[in-house]
């Protein structure tokens, strides 16, 4: 008996038929160098910008001077260019800009703005990273909301060509740091400045996205946090470190609007918040385009031993688990928006194991928006927190500070080449990020 193949062979040919060209059988597989296209993954970087004080507010921390970033920006920036990435995680200086009331200086940042928009390299704008200008004092300041949101309606303003956000970085570990830990800022070390800390940096982050979406309804807000969790080794667990495995939700419940656990709610009513402010947190999400984007370093995972004692655990339960629970939680387009390790030699192999995450999050159809290599060029003092300025050098940049490439840029530029025209989700072609404005709420 005849087969079909045979008549097609006659017809149309043995294979490379005409029109598969366009996704079939000879279409696009993903690879090469990103397009920037809207349905595009997003790979980034970040230039690493913290500005806390320590020292009771005497030390300013200052990565982007320390990492002499100020001076070689440009240099920085066609890095970026080199590296074939399109979108950068950037921070500008706040505490530097808004000077008082009203009063801005502009100067730096309009020169680093305007290289990024001549070198297309699309910004995730970051507007608080870790620390306030001196005249606001510190976290504790309930007045930071209304000036904060002052700042970013003027950024929006000034460079209306900017669509992605972070208005505040990491709000959990803002507020931790500076206010349960003791390491940072006002260096408190209590529950209820904890909470003061984090009401006021979240409504900040409300307020701001407000302002934003004035100027660009169409925002995109990334929301980087940090994926925490504490692995508790005791056949019966404590009390306090089960309540801290909720309390790293309570950032992202207050600014989407997600009903805490009745424990960690009744922390937050015990240290400070209101019900009235609850109220408010809990009225509705913030406008723009959401994305949660979950920072994830092995540091960030925990385990506790029987003793008390505590050890990094790195890679656990990894991105993929302490994100996907995030995503159950809260139902948002996910990034990953920050990741690095300090040993140069272990970068590589880092970064596919975070791509691995990323890989397996996309088979579970969650869409991933992007990934960041945080940051661009080496780091100074975050193997200690920035707790004390002895100018130790973290090689966790894909370029050093004498700007030569780390052993993670070449694996980055090798993934990269893989994986760059990937869409955000299979078949996203169909699906591409519009530029309409944010109108619908989200029910899952």
């Amino acid at each position: 008996m005849k087969s079909f193949l045979t008549d097609i062979k006659d017809r149309f040919g043995d294979g490379n038929y005409e029109g598969d060209q366009f996704g079939g059988a000879q279409g696009n597989n993903g690879n090469g160098l990103p397009t920037g296209l809207p349905n595009n993954f997003m790979f980034a970087t970040g230039i690493e910008c913290s500005y806390p004080t320590i020292d009771h507010g005497t030390t300013r921390r200052d990565m982007l001077a320390e990492c002499d970033h100020y001076n070689r920006y440009k240099e920085d920036l066609g890095l970026v260019k080199e590296m074939g990435l399109k979108v950068l995680r950037y921070g500008l200086p706040y505490y530097k800009i808004q000077r008082g009331p009203g009063k801005y200086d502009w100067e730096f940042a309009d020169l680093a703005m305007a290289e990024m928009q001549r070198l297309g390299i699309t910004p995730i704008l970051d507007l608080m990273h870790f620390g306030v200008p001196d005249w606001l004092g510190n976290f504790q300041n309930p007045e930071l909301v209304v000036h904060f949101a002052d700042y970013c309606e003027q950024v929006a303003r000034r460079y209306p060509w900017v669509r992605y956000y972070t208005p505040v970085n990491e709000i959990y570990v803002t507020a931790k740091m500076s206010a349960k830990d003791g390491v940072w800022n006002e260096q408190l070390k209590s529950d209820k400045a904890f909470v003061t800390a984090l009401k006021h940096c979240v409504a900040a982050s409300i307020m701001g996205t407000q302002q934003i979406a004035k100027q660009r309804p169409d925002c995109v807000i990334v929301q980087s946090e940090s994926a925490e969790f504490t692995h508790e080794l005791r056949a019966e667990h404590t009390p306090a470190v089960q309540l801290e495995n909720l309390l790293r939700f309570t950032s992202l419940d207050l600014l989407y609007a997600h009903h805490p656990e009745g424990e960690a709610l009744n922390y937050l009513y015990d240290n400070g918040l209101t019900r009235r402010e609850y109220d408010w947190f809990m009225a509705g999400e913030p406008p723009g385009y959401q994305v949660m984007g979950n920072d994830y370093y092995g540091r960030n995972e925990r385990i506790m031993l029987p003793n008390g004692e505590i050890v990094t655990s790195m890679d656990v339960l990894g991105w993929y688990s302490i994100t996907r629970e995030y995503y159950q939680r809260y139902k948002k387009p996910v990034m990953h928006t920050e990741t690095n390790v300090f040993e140069a030699k272990e970068g590589p192999t880092w970064l596919w194991k975070q791509w691995v995450n990323i890989l397996q999050m996309r088979k579970e159809g969650v869409p991933v928006l992007g990934f960041t290599w945080y940051s661009l060029i080496d780091q100074i003092d975050w193997d200690k927190g920035l707790a004390t300025k002895t100018g130790t050098v973290n090689a966790c940049g894909l370029y050093d500070l004498d700007r030569k490439p780390r052993p993670v840029a070449d694996a980055y530029k090798m993934l990269l080449q893989e994986y760059g025209q990937i869409t955000i989700v299979p078949h996203g072609e169909l699906f591409e990020v519009t530029d309409r404005p944010a109108t619908l709420k989200v029910e899952v």
